[in-house]
């Protein structure tokens, strides 16, 4: 393993790494079981702490609060079917020795009249303590999910479940005010008659935005299940070709256009078409007559789709400020070099070798540079033929926060060029679209200037040399160390670098400096 003895400003903004710090394994192995009205989850999160890992993750589809508002009583074969997801979970969390478990309920278990006997036979029969909370405080941990992967979150986080919709301002790397209504589908299932059902919709949000203070908030951030299905269906629509909804974006208009399309459609098809159950499809209808006021409400300029959410907001809870503060995206591709590739530690050295060729870009773009460098050498056990593609599948379809899908795309592309020169035939074809012309040259060069000190991963940092980019001369310059520098300067490092400066235009020019 490479020695990490460097000066602490080389990290930047970063800091030095923590994921395998006291902070990050007190973290590890954490469960979550999520309760809610319509399912019950066991999520047990491993890996860098930052960026949630899900070392398991499983979902029964329960309906515990179908039919709450008529009989004011958990539904009874609901009620069966938790109780069994719930023996099965703590069974599961015992063998997988988590250290920490927290169990929480939420609007259904809260608001029956048989929820705390519920509580009982859950204890009683589970061991498992179930902590019920009220309105305010799911709608909090579920805006800190949003900000675990989304750091710099602005806007209002919207959560629906089945028996209630929660509301929380984002604001500063922070959750501000928060409101829960009960907005829920299988709430609303109770109230017959669409005019009816706009009415009662209307009277929820009106109440819940005054109780925030503002209704107006151009981002717009939506958590949980039946939104997820909604995005499936837009993606499906629009002929999507990037299949991750974290991140996923859509325009008020296009939003509008796919609830159309839905109030069209046989919706159980669309759920075979989109891989979304048939219980969760049942509540999509009545879920986009929520979204579609909801939106015309807070008029947002974009809406946005996070996969996390209240599970997520449990792990975000237990961590220290030093943790909450750190990159999402950095942590996790430090974990997977520290994990996977041959030298790790590697990685921040081929940045500090690349960087000055991207000296002009922002911080934004300087971090998919390093991040890239961090996955670099990862997927080196695949098999040759398939390197490149694999490592752009991981980079698009990985589980990392703080990317939107255009830097996934930018990430995969430069680490498809670590491992090829030519994009023609590749996965990236069909997610071209995602990227601008500019952006893919970028990448490449990203790419090959990777693929160039790479060369020198197996010597001594202090032989790689310098690189040196003049612009306005058209020039790329490598300055070699004398000696074993020099000899390290092979036929084929050659021809990387000659493919390198050509990306950029640029002439080559190599010269030798004493150590």
């Amino acid at each position: 393993m490479m020695t990490d003895v460097i000066d602490a400003d080389e990290y930047g903004p970063f800091g030095a790494p923590l994921f395998d710090g006291p902070e990050a394994r007190a973290l590890r192995r954490v469960g979550v079981i999520d309760v809610g009205s319509n399912s019950v989850r066991l999520v047990v999160f491993d890996g860098a702490a930052r960026s949630p890992a899900y070392f398991f993750n499983e979902k029964i589809l329960c309906g515990l609060g179908a039919g709450l508002s008529e009989t004011g009583q958990l539904n009874p074969q609901g009620r069966i079917r938790a109780l069994d997801a719930l023996k099965r979970f703590a069974i599961l969390a015992r063998g997988m020795e988590v250290n920490s478990l927290t169990a929480v309920a939420t609007a259904a278990v809260r608001e029956a009249e048989d929820g705390p006997a519920f509580e009982a036979e859950v204890r009683d029969q589970t061991g498992l303590k179930l902590w019920v909370i009220d309105g305010a405080e799911e709608a909090r941990l579920s805006g800190q999910g949003v900000l675990l992967g989304w750091p710099e979150a602005q806007g209002l986080m919207c959560d629906i479940g089945g028996s209630s919709m929660e509301l929380a301002e984002l604001k500063g790397g922070s959750v501000g005010a928060t409101v829960s209504g009960k907005l829920g589908p299988l709430k609303l299932q109770a109230v017959k008659g669409k005019g009816a059902r706009r009415k009662e919709i209307d009277a929820g949000i009106a109440a819940m935005t005054e109780t925030l203070g503002r209704s107006r908030y151009d981002q717009l951030y939506l958590v949980g299940g039946s939104w997820r299905a909604i995005a499936r269906v837009d993606m499906e629509r629009r002929g999507y070709p990037l299949h991750v909804l974290h991140e996923y974006t859509m325009t008020p208009k296009d939003l509008r256009a796919t609830l159309e399309f839905i109030a069209q459609e046989d919706v159980l098809a669309l759920g075979k078409r989109t891989g979304t159950s048939s219980a969760r499809m049942s509540l999509v209808p009545i879920a986009c007559e929520v979204l579609d006021r909801v939106v015309k409400t807070v008029r947002p300029k974009e809406i946005a789709i996070s996969s996390y959410g209240i599970r997520e907001g449990l792990l975000y809870e237990q961590m220290p400020d030093v943790l909450r503060a750190r990159d999402p995206l950095i942590e996790s591709c430090r974990a997977s070099e520290a994990a996977s590739a041959r030298l790790p530690g590697f990685g921040r050295v081929l940045y500090r070798f690349i960087q000055p060729l991207f000296a002009r870009e922002k911080d934004r773009r300087r971090r998919l540079i390093r991040a890239c460098c961090l996955l670099h050498d990862v997927s080196w056990r695949a098999h040759p033929d398939y390197r490149a593609e694999i490592c752009f599948d991981n980079a698009t379809r990985a589980n990392l926060g703080g990317l939107t899908h255009s830097e996934r795309v930018y990430m995969g592309a430069a680490l498809l060029h670590r491992y090829r020169n030519k994009r023609e035939g590749t996965p990236f074809e069909a997610l071209a679209p995602l990227l601008g012309e500019d952006d893919t040259r970028q990448a490449e060069v990203v790419g090959k200037a990777m693929r160039f000190g790479a060369m020198f991963s197996a010597q001594d940092p202090a032989l790689m040399g310098r690189m040196k980019l003049y612009p306005k001369k058209a020039v790329l310059e490598l300055a070699l160390p004398k000696g074993d520098g020099e000899a390290l300067f092979g036929e084929v490092a050659e021809a990387r670098f000659k493919s390198l400066a050509g990306s950029l235009d640029c002439a080559p020019k190599v010269k030798v400096v004493k150590r």
